[in-house]
């Protein structure tokens, strides 16, 4: 039985695509991105999330139990008096995420929107990925939010079975790619060029990070690359520091949330306009 982890479903998403959504985030992703604001969905596997606000630190947690769900974390999942002890991860089949999802399908519908696919990164559970489509194909509206980070046939099989494709162009340059997301972007261009070529519905985006890709040389670079197609600038996300001691990890000290700025819509414009 083909199974994915999953680290959470949202009911009534607004921003993962046109209309109200359910997206579904799964657990994993082969990048690091240093501005990462889902840290809980970097790991493949299940994993604590201790919330730091409200926590007194009494020491419940951490004294041995007998239930058996707690023993690979080290403490007791459930004894916390604040519930601030959770698990994010959870294993699903293909058949019972379908279900749950196409239930939905009347009123997502009649809301003018669908399901979504997020992570994490999607494509690397990409098997199931593709056998969740096919049961949902043709039924709702789908969408998937990918880094593109991914084999070519993959990410064929995949996108062909979207609806719509929303996909990340961080930073052109390889080396800076490579240097603050841990990975190059071979991969990620040539499965863009794919997409351009063969998709009639995508957007890509770009996530604005003080100082690193949000620079003019970085904007010009994919707006040549891109050409006309439809583009999204995000905003850099200033809670995300907070979320990574939750899951037993530490932010970067390379991005400073105070030199945030609105989106550099100008740069973008003005690259278009030379072109």
């Amino acid at each position: 039985m083909m199974e994915a982890t999953i680290f959470d479903i949202k009911e009534f998403a607004l921003n993962d695509g046109d209309g109200i959504r359910t997206t579904v985030f799964f657990k994993g992703c082969p990048l690091r991105c240093i501005w990462c604001h889902n840290p809980e969905g970097l790991s493949p596997v299940p994993e604590l999330y201790v919330k730091q606000n409200g926590c007194k630190a009494c020491g419940l947690c951490k004294k041995e139990c007998t239930h058996n769900e707690c023993k690979p974390f080290g403490r007791c999942i459930h004894v916390c008096p604040a519930d601030l002890v959770t698990v994010v991860g959870k294993k699903w089949s293909v058949d019972a995420l379908a279900e749950k999802l196409l239930a939905q399908r009347e009123t997502l519908s009649a809301l003018g929107g669908g399901i979504t696919l997020s992570g994490g990164e999607p494509m690397m559970q990409w098997e199931f990925v593709y056998a969740l489509l096919q049961r949902l194909y043709g039924k709702v509206h789908t969408t998937i939010e990918t880094s593109g980070f991914c084999g070519n046939d993959e990410f064929k099989k995949v996108t062909e079975l979207c609806d719509h494709v929303y996909m990340d162009i961080k930073l052109f340059d390889s080396l800076l790619h490579k240097k603050y997301t841990g990975v190059s972007n071979d991969r990620i261009l040539s499965n863009a060029r794919l997409l351009m070529e063969h998709h009639p519905s995508y957007t890509f985006r770009i996530p604005l990070i003080p100082g690193i890709t949000d620079t003019e040389e970085n904007l010009c670079a994919i707006s040549r690359f891109v050409g006309g197609s439809h583009v999204e600038l995000l905003p850099y996300n200033k809670l995300a520091p907070a979320k990574y001691r939750s899951v037993g990890r530490e932010f970067t000290d390379l991005i400073d949330p105070d030199k945030a700025t609105a989106p550099r819509t100008e740069l973008f414009t003005n690259a278009v306009l030379r072109k």
